[in-house]
């Protein structure tokens, strides 16, 4: 078996010392002897404060639901309504070749007393942590074709945490936080009754909701990618902790062969292939606790054997003060990445449009799902942005797509969460919002 050469470094290392945050004191030496920097990239140059600029904030959102009548915001020459309701925690959606719609439902469970009474009591406003997951996969079907789905089943249940769903020859596969698991499937069933059988154990969790394991094909078939996030924010369990973390992996349809594509990515959850050139891309969900504008998530190509930084360094070899002088072999490799997404806007869901239904400046361009902050003073993320692409790269900035998301930040209110991005066959866009139990769907007006 073929291993890129971060396979070694990364999981050969012995027991770091477990981290806490930071003094005063380790703030103050970090902030005078870290410069702000302006990094280049495909679309814009990148201002980058020092570490600990600002202050760390936890401010997170209150998630009070779509009133009756209202819907997200989209642009002049689109229109968006609600393609299904009435899930729990929504995450993702992933159409099978005969045109059905899967809905993957699942959320973060806790896993320490505190965390579970706080779940029971539903203190948490955001609706990120639940006492309890679906953990079910819900099956849409329009057999009339008019936008909106007449047939719904339960198409697999029992599950835990399941996130990437893929149909790959005749078999269906999910993956599940610890593992990837795939099932008998014929075209056209509406539920999986066959057994399953687990191809590959995976580390389970994770930080925050790292737990979430999403599954592409790759373009000929013959590969799957899986990603699998960190296990903490920036290593503070020790490097043991991240074995087969923070990566992309390859595996054969059956599980076997599996190995690191790419290392170095913290939460690496959205991938997809541009359709022009057939490189892969993915959206990456970066750490916390440095300061309101530290570290920039991003959208960047996926280079096979290379390594993104995480936990040594960030947006490329800046290096975290964290980590310092831990890994300078590692830092002078990190790549920085093509496309800035805003600090702590938990950018998660990809989906680079490959349909002729929207306007051309849309085509070939990656549409974002940006499940919003929670460690910022201002709210970030809520929406679902847009990065133009010209020649299967990035051509500009990113621009706002989808919004409305924020109810009153005065308030810390919000009406829902955008999360997973998935094209139809028809060239609509689903955006699924886990935290207000909806799907949208997105449409070119005529």
């Amino acid at each position: 078996m073929r291993k890129s050469f971060f396979h070694l470094p990364l999981l050969g290392l012995g027991l770091l010392a477990a981290c806490g945050g930071p003094s005063k004191e380790e703030k103050a030496e970090a902030a005078a002897t870290t410069p702000a920097d302006t990094v280049a990239t495909a679309t814009t140059a990148v201002k980058l404060p020092e570490p600990y600029a600002s202050e760390s904030v936890t401010k997170r959102s209150e998630v009070i639901g779509w009133p009756t009548g209202k819907t997200p915001v989209v642009p002049a020459g689109f229109s968006i309504s609600e393609y299904a309701g009435d899930f729990e925690s929504p995450r993702w959606a992933y159409v099978t070749p005969s045109g059905d719609v899967l809905i993957a439902e699942a959320n973060t469970v806790p896993t320490n007393p505190k965390k579970k009474i706080a779940a029971a009591l539903k203190l948490d406003p955001s609706k990120s942590l639940r006492p309890t997951s679906a953990n079910r996969i819900t099956l849409l079907r329009d057999t009339n074709k008019d936008g909106k789905p007449d047939v719904r089943e339960t198409f697999l249940s029992n599950l835990n945490q399941p996130l990437g769903m893929l149909v790959l020859g005749n078999y269906f596969y999910v993956g599940n936080t610890d593992g990837v698991w795939r099932y008998p499937y014929q075209s056209g069933q509406t539920k999986i009754t066959a057994k399953g059988e687990k191809i590959l154990d995976l580390p389970a969790g994770g930080y925050n909701n790292h737990w979430t394991r999403n599954l592409l094909a790759g373009p000929d078939g013959k590969k799957i990618y899986v990603s699998v996030g960190s296990g903490s924010n920036v290593a503070e369990h020790g490097i043991e902790n991240e074995k087969r973390r923070a990566n992309i992996l390859e595996i054969n349809p059956d599980g076997s062969g599996e190995k690191i594509y790419a290392a170095g990515l913290r939460n690496p959850v959205g991938m997809d292939w541009a359709p022009s050139t057939g490189k892969l891309w993915t959206a990456v969900n970066e750490r916390d606790e440095l300061g309101d504008d530290l570290v920039p998530d991003y959208l960047t190509s996926v280079q096979e054997g290379a390594f993104y930084g995480w936990p040594y360094s960030y947006f490329g070899q800046h290096e975290d003060p964290r980590r310092k002088g831990e890994r300078p072999d590692l830092v002078k490799k990190s790549i920085v990445p093509e496309v800035p997404l805003g600090p702590h806007t938990a950018s998660l869901g990809l989906a680079i449009y490959d349909g002729q239904a929207f306007p051309t400046k849309y085509r070939g361009g990656a549409f974002i799902g940006q499940h919003g902050s929670w460690n910022r003073s201002s709210f970030t993320g809520y929406k679902v942005v847009f990065v133009p692409f010209q020649n299967g790269k990035p051509a500009g900035p990113m621009e706002d797509f989808v919004t409305g998301f924020v109810a009153d930040e005065g308030k810390k209110q919000v009406y829902g969460r955008p999360v997973g991005i998935t094209e139809m066959p028809d060239g609509s866009l689903l955006v699924a919002d886990d935290a207000a139990g909806k799907v949208w769907r997105v449409v070119a007006s005529s």
